[in-house]
C-alpha cells in the first residue's frame, strides 16, 4: 500500500515524486512560476489591445479547463504543461480584475475598493487551507478549486468594460453605452439622457488625441517621467516579491501542521489588508508603502537570525520556534499591506493608455524574484548570513528610494495623459481636498453645467480637469 495524505493518494505519489524522482518536484514549481512570469507580461499587452473584460473572461475559462485537465493526464510533463497554462491565466485574472475595479472607482473610494479586493485574497488562502485539510485526495481538491472559475466565466459577461479604456482607444460610442449601463444599475436614469456623445467627445478630445497610435513597453522608458517611475517601481516590485517568497517558502521550518499555518497566514493577511484603507487615508500611498516595506525587511531579518537549534535556549525565550513563527506572521501581515498598497498606488502612476502595459511589465519584473529566489536559497549552506541580508536589504533599500524619488498620489484622479503625471509632481496636495470630500456634489454640479453648454475646462479650477468629472461620477451614475 502506498502512503499518502490520510487514506487518499497525494499528487507526489501519483507522479512518483519520491526517492530518485524527488528532484522533479522543484521543476514543476519552477514551471508554474514561469507561467506566472510570462502571463504577467503578455496579458498586460493584450488587455491594452483587446480590453480588460474580454481578457478576464478568457483567463477564467483557461484556468478552469487547465485545472480540470490535470486530473485526467497520465504523464508528469503534460501535467506540468497544464500547470503552466493555469499559471499563465491566473496572472491575467489578477491584473484585469484589479484594473477594472481601479478604473471604475472614484478617487475617494479607490483605496477602500482595492482593500476589499485584497481581503478576499486572505479569505482565499484560509479557504484553501481548510479545503486541503478536509479533501485529502488531490483530485477532489483540484475539482473543488477549479469549478468556481466556470461560474465566474459566466458571471463576467455581465461586467461593464472599462469606459476609460474604450474612450482612450477611440471607441467613445461603446464607452458611452457602458456609462449608461452603469447609470441604470445605480439608479441615475436621468444621466443617460444628459450624458451624450457630444459632451463626452468634447471633454475627452485632448486625451483621445494624445493616446493615438500603438503603445508598447518601450514607451515606459522613452518619456523621462515614465522612465523614472518605471525603474523605481521595478525595484519595489522585485524586492517585495523576492522577499515575500523567501518568507512563505520557509513554512516547513515553522512547524509540521502546514494546514494550520496556511489558515493562520491567511487570517493574518486578511486582518492586515483590512486596515490598509485607513492607513492610506491617514498616511498616504507613499509613506504607507515605504513604512511597511521597512517593517517587512526587519521581520525577515529577525526571523532568519533566530536560532533553529532547539537545544539553544534563552531565559526570556525558551521556545525559539514560537518566536520565529511570530516574526514570520508579522512579516506576512506587512506584505499583505504592501500588496494592497501597491495595487492602489501603481495604477495612479501611469496614464490610461499605458496602465495595463506598465502593470504587466512590473508584475513580470516582480515574478523574476521567484526565479532568482531558489538561487539565493542555494547559498544558505556556504554563506548562511547572505540569505537574511538579501531578503531584508531589498525591501529596506526600495523603501528609501521610493520615499526620495516618487510622488504622493493621494487625492489625484487617475491620470489619462503624460501632462496629468506632471501635475502630480507640481500641484500641492491641499488642492485635492475638495475632490476627496465631495466626489458627487461638486463633480455633479460641474457636469451639469457642462451639459447646459458651459465649457467644463473653463469652469474647472486647479485639479478638476473636464475629463475626470465623468469618471468621478461613474460609480454614482
Amino acid at each position: 500500500m502506498r502512503p499518502g495524505l490520510g487514506d487518499e493518494e497525494s499528487s507526489d505519489w501519483k507522479w512518483d515524486l519520491v526517492c530518485d524522482h524527488k528532484g522533479l518536484k522543484p521543476i514543476g514549481q519552477s514551471l508554474y512560476m514561469t507561467g506566472l512570469l510570462i502571463g504577467s507580461f503578455s496579458w498586460g499587452l493584450l488587455s491594452n489591445r483587446f480590453g480588460r473584460k474580454w481578457i478576464l473572461n478568457l483567463c477564467c475559462l483557461q484556468v478552469a479547463l487547465a485545472n480540470i485537465g490535470m486530473i485526467f493526464v497520465s504523464h508528469f510533463f503534460i501535467y506540468c504543461g497544464l500547470r503552466v497554462l493555469s499559471a499563465f491565466a491566473i496572472s491575467g485574472i489578477i491584473m484585469t480584475s484589479g484594473m477594472l475595479l481601479v478604473e471604475w472607482t472614484t478617487t475617494r473610494r479607490r483605496a477602500v475598493t482595492m482593500t476589499i479586493l485584497g481581503c478576499f485574497y486572505g479569505l482565499g488562502q484560509m479557504a484553501l487551507g481548510a479545503l486541503a485539510f478536509t479533501l485529502r485526495d488531490w483530485r477532489t481538491l483540484q475539482v473543488a478549486v477549479s469549478t468556481p472559475f466556470f461560474a465566474i466565466f459566466l458571471i463576467c459577461w455581465w461586467l461593464p468594460e472599462s469606459a476609460r479604456w474604450l474612450i482612450i482607444t477611440g471607441k467613445p460610442e461603446q464607452g458611452l453605452q457602458e456609462l449608461h449601463k452603469v447609470a441604470k444599475i445605480n439608479g441615475h436614469k436621468e444621466a443617460t439622457k444628459s450624458l451624450t456623445i457630444e459632451v463626452l467627445m468634447s471633454s475627452m478630445e485632448e486625451e483621445m488625441t494624445s493616446a493615438k497610435g500603438r503603445r508598447s513597453v518601450l514607451e515606459l522608458f522613452l518619456v523621462p517621467t515614465l522612465r523614472w517611475r518605471t525603474c523605481i517601481m521595478s525595484l519595489v516590485c522585485f524586492s517585495q516579491v523576492t522577499s515575500y517568497y523567501g518568507l512563505v517558502l520557509d513554512l516547513q521550518n515553522l512547524g509540521n501542521d502546514i494546514f494550520l499555518l496556511q489558515v493562520l497566514f491567511g487570517a493574518v493577511d486578511l486582518l492586515a489588508r483590512s486596515i490598509t484603507a485607513f492607513l492610506l487615508s491617514f498616511l498616504g500611498r507613499r509613506t504607507t508603502l515605504a513604512s511597511f516595506q521597512a517593517m517587512a525587511g526587519l521581520s525577515i531579518l529577525a526571523n532568519k537570525l533566530v536560532p533553529q537549534d532547539p537545544t539553544v535556549t534563552l531565559f526570556l525565550c525558551p521556545d525559539w520556534q514560537t518566536l520565529r513563527t511570530v516574526f514570520a506572521v508579522l512579516g506576512k501581515g506587512c506584505f499583505g499591506i504592501i500588496f494592497s498598497c501597491v495595487s492602489v498606488y501603481k495604477p495612479e502612476l501611469y496614464p490610461t493608455s499605458l496602465r495595463m502595459t506598465a502593470d504587466g511589465f512590473l508584475q513580470s519584473v516582480g515574478r523574476l524574484g521567484t526565479v532568482i529566489d531558489p538561487l539565493i536559497r542555494m547559498t544558505q549552506q556556504s554563506l548562511p548570513l547572505l540569505v537574511p541580508v538579501v531578503y531584508s536589504a531589498l525591501p529596506i533599500t526600495s523603501c528609501l528610494v521610493l520615499l526620495l524619488f516618487l510622488p504622493e498620489t493621494q487625492g489625484f484622479p487617475l491620470p489619462d495623459t503624460i501632462q496629468d503625471l506632471e501635475n502630480q509632481n507640481s500641484r500641492p496636495r491641499q488642492m485635492n481636498r475638495p475632490f476627496l470630500s465631495d466626489p458627487l456634489g461638486r463633480d455633479h454640479a460641474i457636469l451639469t453645467s457642462s451639459l447646459e453648454g458651459t465649457e467644463v475646462r473653463k469652469r474647472s479650477s486647479g485639479l478638476f480637469h473636464g475629463r475626470n468629472h465623468h469618471y468621478a461620477l461613474l460609480p454614482h451614475l
